[in-house]
């Protein structure tokens, strides 16, 4: 049976007890009827994680003895960073939590001139708090022991004026005429999705003097979430670690 995995917000220590987040533990009590002695795995984000069995049970309050460390690292060796522009509704919710499945190293929220959201500085700072507890979700379910980074919202500009990366950088651009597709890449990439319209011109100029190149996948124009999802399966099956066993 597979046990349930667990992340905490704290570095975990063999032979400690440790109280487990409100809500998972709420769960935990509540909706999986936990009892002590129950096993689960914990997890800190440092690519290790620890057999741990259940203390004590008070109300939604639960504990838990930290067992043995495993070195059990399951990141990509191929590390991308997904420029996603934030659709509206939970779409980027949807986006974050299979990015975190796919393997995604860093995730980089942008405002471009056609994003139909708009945020100011404090519900920036609320939505990468979110995003981050579906990345924990997603990690618990998927298996990763290390968190992909999440950052605030910011405007797209802001972003390309940002000093320059070292990886290979790629922007989504269905226009057959302008994009091409890369044949090989290094050990790291930036590729960059676009809202529900598209990039405006001006902003894909930028994205050229910023050093992007532009890609196409297939004759399709996809929705933004279809988009980030088939960029990065394409990037970790040709360049990563998404392999047939």
């Amino acid at each position: 049976m597979r046990l349930t995995r667990v992340y905490v917000d704290t570095p975990l220590t063999s032979g400690t007890i440790v109280d487990l987040p409100k809500d998972t533990a709420s769960h935990l009590a509540k909706v999986l009827r936990a009892r002590s002695g129950d096993e689960l795995i914990l997890f800190s984000g440092d690519g290790r994680e620890y057999v741990g069995a259940i203390e004590n049970v008070r109300g939604s309050r639960v504990t838990a003895s930290v067992g043995n460390a495993a070195d059990v690292d399951r990141e990509s060796p191929f590390a991308i960073t997904l420029v996603q522009c934030v659709p509206r509704g939970d779409r980027m919710d949807f986006i974050v939590q299979k990015a975190t499945e796919l393997g995604v190293a860093r995730i980089v929220p942008v405002l471009s001139q056609r994003s139909v959201v708009r945020l100011d500085a404090s519900h920036a700072e609320s939505k990468a708090a979110h995003w981050r507890a579906v990345i924990v979700n997603a990690c618990e379910q998927c298996g990763r022991n290390r968190l992909p980074a999440i950052d605030a919202p910011i405007p797209l500009l802001n972003y390309l004026g940002s000093s320059p990366s070292t990886s290979a950088r790629l922007v989504l651009e269905p226009d057959p005429e302008s994009a091409t597709t890369p044949s090989d890449l290094d050990a790291a990439v930036e590729i960059a999705i676009g809202p529900e319209g598209g990039f405006a011109d001006d902003e894909l100029d930028a994205f050229r003097i910023a050093g992007f190149v532009r890609v196409k996948l297939g004759p399709r124009i996809l929705r933004t979430e279809t988009a980030a999802i088939a960029a990065l399966t394409w990037l970790q099956t040709r360049f990563g670690d998404m392999r047939i066993a």
